[in-house]
């Protein structure tokens, strides 16, 4: 069970100019207080190849985080132009939002970024060398979100439960919150045990 989980991810200057900053806000919800912060971080990758040429654009740290809807908005520096390979410049680029507790990350939530000339002409006939100041980048909103497990080490309060009649006598049945995890086990992305 995740303590944290992201409600929504809000891109406040969509599209913009490639060498604008991004500035995005994100609204997440917690069920347990966490008394050390979350680290967010903001990636760029041009070249999916190549993780030697990701560029890590910022990152911030929130928290304490008390229960409850949180939201913060968060503001990264354009990638430096000079780090990225001239033919991965256009076309499409991944932008990675990734969310940690404790130096375990627990969240990764990726876009496709399209990267073109601002207009029709130098779109037919590209520029050599490369114009960054009239490229225009669009960000997808339809993210691709991968959850991780990790030791949360807080317990979420439980709720109160009314005892049925009969419960009493009732032998007690073991939930999957009391069964022990392996913890050489690979996180799951998809609810279910990876084998």
């Amino acid at each position: 069970m995740s303590i944290v989980t992201i409600r929504n991810v809000e891109f406040l200057n969509n599209p913009a100019r490639f060498l604008d900053p991004y500035h995005f806000r994100v609204t997440f919800e917690c069920i347990a207080p966490l008394p050390e912060d979350l680290e967010w971080r903001l990636i760029y990758v041009a070249s999916p190849g190549n993780e030697e040429l990701d560029q890590e654009l910022d990152d911030c740290l929130v928290g304490p985080v008390p229960v409850g809807v949180n939201a913060f908005e968060f503001e990264g520096s354009a990638p430096n132009p000079a780090k990225i390979p001239p033919e991965d410049v256009l076309g499409v680029a991944a932008l990675i939002l990734t969310g940690s507790y404790r130096d375990q990350e627990f969240v990764r939530v990726g876009y496709y970024q399209n990267t073109e000339y601002d207009n029709e002409e130098m779109k037919e006939s590209l520029p050599d060398p490369i114009r960054f100041d009239r490229l225009v980048r669009d960000i997808n909103q339809k993210p691709r979100v991968t959850r991780f497990q990790i030791k949360w080490d807080i317990v979420p309060p439980q709720p109160r439960s009314a005892v049925a009649a009969g419960a009493a006598n009732s032998a007690a049945v073991p939930s999957a919150d009391d069964l022990a995890e392996d913890d050489d086990a690979e996180p799951s992305t998809n609810g279910k045990p990876a084998s």
